[in-house]
């Protein structure tokens, strides 16, 4: 539905909770815009007021006196000069208050709704792409619901009261203020439908560069160390100059309207300063309605020399619109599940379990697999092998195509993401971290614990030495994805977030594989430590990692070849004992 639905009806639908609020601002611009009509009517009465005096149209309504007459003109003029400004304050702050309450509302509906979309989605997007939706695209709506929907209101209600007014005084010269108005509008739906194709083009553009953007940010070490500055650079001029040269497109065709609306403009006016002259010259109208004819047709024609920026603007935010509302019409493929599991004792059974990544080899093909509640289990194999694969089946980072991931015997499809995934604490090897103190990150594992609590996780990690070595200790800032810290103390801060969570399924990454020697001695004695009386699993490519492991499963070709403790593994000389002696140095010796 969605898809054929046009963009401005999408969003009237998605703001439909402040239908009050977009009524009554649409009615105070409204009022606002009759109300800043009345002057030139109040200047044709005054100039028929020292013109006629006592035949004026005021006299006409029983006031004879001319002074009693610009009194009361002069009262009319207070009073609507006051209204204009009232209302003209009141659809300001309604406007903009909805576009700043539409602005949060909808990048806060884009956020959620990614988080909960699966990881394959992910592996579709580029980083920079969804943030030019949460943040330029939303931007552009906002900007439109700030300024662009009152201008829209203000021509159509001009065109309509100014219309009325020239039909009631002089219905021949109205017709020749009127005609270009059909003309404008129509060309104006051409220009839109034109300029549309365009600025989708240059949202495209914005997306594809902050890309690049985000992409050297991210990787400027390794720009540096390749001394690829230049390259770089290069990579965002060609993607800047793309987007320059989409919005040259759209500037050519945008700058061309008023230029062509102000033709026709000239044409009513014209003619009816023309018509209208010879008008009041042969008494078929008076002086004052001469006036109000001349200075209403401005009032009239000349907002719409505006139309082309309006549309300009409306045309910018339907195209954002349609990115926005598009993205929140992805559906979710993980769909989650209703039982809620309370009590997990860590029991995990790998059934089956086959899968594939779109346009890829089978990844994982019939892994069975049992890890008893409390045992800690590694994993093994060489890159692309299927180790981590395997374990985001139990997070449901994905879902297999074939079996079933089980936890305390329940198809983890059956559970609720959040019983699922709080049962289970995740040290990825790469870690993430986030802007705010070591103290935020540490307790972003369990907010609610207590200090004690922090410190007694950060102990088992062994990261409270260098933790109270930092400037401010725990309330050290330690920047942007932890960029002020080690590797080691980075992946410290990890494991101590993963103790505190304390989950009954423990899950390791290659949680060692970035750091030295010394450090990895260090994140194994924590390892020994957390993986007591919790299930366990060791994601690894250094096997000294895993050699104290219950059992140690080797995965290759998607296949679990191998299953046994270290000692009976070496001892088989298979793909594991191979491994061993390359790490020990021992197949050198061979």
């Amino acid at each position: 539905m969605s898809e054929v639905r046009h963009p401005l009806m999408r969003l009237l639908w998605h703001l439909s909770e402040h239908r009050m609020t977009v009524y009554l601002a649409a009615f105070c611009s409204v009022i606002n815009k009759i109300w800043d009509l009345a002057p030139p009517i109040l200047i044709g009465m005054a100039i028929d007021v020292v013109a006629e005096q006592e035949n004026s149209f005021l006299a006409g309504l029983g006031y004879p006196d001319v002074y009693d007459q610009l009194y009361i003109l002069t009262a009319f003029t207070i009073v609507i000069w006051v209204l204009e400004s009232l209302f003209q304050y009141f659809y300001a702050v309604l406007w903009r208050n909805l576009a700043q309450t539409a602005q949060h509302e909808l990048r806060m509906q884009a956020y959620t709704h990614i988080q909960d979309l699966e990881m394959q989605w992910f592996s579709e997007q580029s980083t920079g792409g969804l943030m030019a939706i949460m943040n330029d695209d939303v931007n552009q709506l906002e900007r439109f619901l700030d300024q662009g929907a009152t201008d829209m209101l203000h021509v159509a209600t001009t065109v309509i009261v100014v219309s009325a007014i020239m039909f009631s005084v002089a219905p021949e010269v109205a017709i020749l203020a009127v005609i270009p108005v059909p003309v404008i509008v129509a060309g104006s739906f051409v220009y839109q439908r034109r300029i549309g194709v365009r600025y989708t083009k240059v949202r495209k553009e914005v997306g594809e560069m902050n890309a690049i953007l985000n992409n050297n940010l991210h990787g400027i070490t390794t720009i540096k160390s390749f001394t690829a500055e230049a390259r770089e650079a290069g990579r965002v001029s060609e993607a800047s100059q793309s987007y320059r040269d989409a919005n040259r497109e759209a500037i050519r065709l945008s700058a061309s309207f008023v230029p062509l609306i102000r033709m026709a403009i000239l044409f009513a006016f014209t003619a009816n300063m023309l018509v209208g002259g010879w008008f009041a010259i042969e008494g078929r109208i008076g002086l004052g309605a001469y006036s109000v004819i001349v200075f209403i047709t401005q009032r009239l024609l000349w907002p719409l020399t505006r139309l082309g920026e309006t549309f300009d603007l409306y045309q910018r935010a339907m195209a954002s619109t349609t990115r926005v509302l598009d993205l929140l019409d992805t559906e979710i493929g993980i769909v989650e599940g209703d039982t809620h599991l309370e009590g997990v004792s860590g029991d995990i059974r790998f059934e089956d379990i086959e899968f594939t990544y779109p346009g890829r080899e089978d990844v994982l093909r019939g892994i069975d697999l049992d890890v008893p509640a409390g045992k800690t289990i590694g994993l093994v194999g060489a890159t692309g092998s299927g180790k981590t694969t395997l374990v985001r089946m139990l997070l449901r980072f994905h879902d297999p195509l074939g079996g079933a991931a089980r936890l305390d015997g329940h198809d983890v499809r059956e559970l609720t993401l959040e019983s699922l995934r709080g049962s289970i604490a995740l040290v990825s090897q790469t870690t993430t971290l986030f802007p705010g103190t070591v103290r935020d990150n540490v307790l972003y594992g369990r907010p609610e614990a207590s200090e004690a609590e922090m410190v007694a996780a950060a102990q088992i990690a062994e990261a409270t030495g260098f933790i109270e070595q930092l400037p401010e200790g725990w309330d050290t800032n330690i920047g942007e994805d932890g960029h002020r810290l080690s590797g080691g103390q980075r992946q410290r801060i990890a494991i101590a977030r993963a103790v505190l969570k304390d989950a009954p399924v423990l899950v390791l990454d290659e949680a060692t594989s970035n750091v030295d020697n010394e450090t990895e001695a260090a994140l194994q004695r924590s390892i020994e430590q957390i993986s007591r009386d919790r299930t366990t699993l060791i994601i690894a490519h250094r096997l000294s990692t895993v050699r104290n492991a219950d059992a140690i499963a080797v995965m290759e070709d998607g296949l679990i070849t191998e299953t046994g403790d270290h000692d009976s593994l070496v001892d088989h000389d298979g793909l594991y004992a191979r491994l061993w002696a390359v790490q020990t140095g021992e197949s050198v010796a061979a």
